[in-house]
């Protein structure tokens, strides 16, 4: 398994997503997920400062049950955490002195001192590529972030990222966050595995379930109404996603597992490092968490990659 710089504590294959947190799931059920994803044996939580400002315009509240979370079980060397800045409300863009203050106030709300992963959550073409670099490397050599990583940013801002970098003797992103699903494969594999192959950071992909819809319970418009993610599954359904649900179906059938396992073992197959995920429920957690043991044959994956071939 993967580490990140500064910690011993491998990267389980499998990222929980922290976006339902204080959203879809209160403190009470975000507790229950995290406490079942420890369990078994999940290491990365990953969030963001703006999760969920589209509720309140503010923002902060995933980050705030984190670090209640790590308060009440005393756990924090025993979790990765991720979070990120730049689109907060308030806390917009990576000018220098906003991200200094925004790792501030993450840390405040997480009740640790320092963050295992800081990305850039999107770029910010206002601020040239080497002042990111710069102001990300001070954040790192203060201790209060360890390791970097990019998220939402075009190949070649992300390739510049890299290069200067790796020329100025700074801080190198350790992993990047694309989407990247069977419902989401053409911009990954023909523009960011490319990034990929020569800088060599983790693939840390989102969303790994495509909103929900590849674990294959919206298959009408009647199982859209009332769902927190609904628009974003109407719009697979209406590409043609259920040949993709229909063919995860059949080979979760002859392995006997979920669809959904199905789906992030397929990431896995294709070299992501720990696809991220996130429920509500914490009796959702076990069919994702049971990926990694998941190999799927080469005739599966060939199964699935022309069943998604269109996306």
């Amino acid at each position: 398994m993967s580490t990140l710089p500064g910690s011993d504590l491998p990267i389980f294959p499998v990222n929980l997503g922290g976006n339902a947190f204080g959203w879809t799931a209160d403190e009470d059920a975000s507790f229950a997920v995290l406490d079942r994803f420890v369990e078994l044996g999940g290491t990365l939580v990953d969030t963001a400062d703006s999760y969920a400002a589209w509720l309140d315009q503010v923002g902060g509240q995933s980050e705030t049950i984190i670090g209640s979370w790590l308060a009440a079980r005393g756990n924090r060397d025993d979790v990765l955490v991720a979070t990120k800045v730049a689109r907060k409300p308030g806390r917009e863009g990576l000018a220098h002195d906003n991200v200094v203050a925004a790792l501030d106030e993450s840390l405040e709300r997480l009740r640790t001192d320092h963050v295992d992963l800081y990305y850039a959550h999107y770029d910010d073409e206002d601020v040239p590529v080497a002042d990111q670099v710069a102001t990300f490397d001070e954040l790192v050599r203060s201790g209060r972030a360890r390791s970097v990583g990019l998220s939402n940013y075009s190949p070649e801002r992300m390739r510049e990222w890299f290069e200067t970098a790796q020329r100025e003797g700074m801080t190198v992103p350790v992993a990047i966050q694309p989407r990247y699903t069977l419902l989401s494969r053409e911009d990954y594999e023909r523009h960011y595995a490319p990034v990929v192959a020569d800088f060599g950071p983790m693939v840390l992909s989102y969303p790994a379930l495509a909103s929900g819809f590849l674990t294959g319970k919206y298959r009408t418009e009647a199982d859209l109404e009332g769902a927190p993610r609904g628009g974003a599954a109407r719009r697979y359904l209406e590409a043609g996603g259920l040949r993709v649900v229909d063919a995860l179906v059949e080979v979760a059938g002859r392995y006997g597992v979920e669809p959904a396992t199905v789906a992030l073992a397929w990431l896995l197959a294709k070299g992501v490092t720990a696809p991220i995920a996130s429920v509500s429920r914490s009796e959702q957690l076990d069919a994702l968490m049971a990926a990694p043991a998941l190999r799927l044959a080469e005739d599966d994956v060939a199964r699935l990659d022309e069943a998604s071939a269109g996306f």
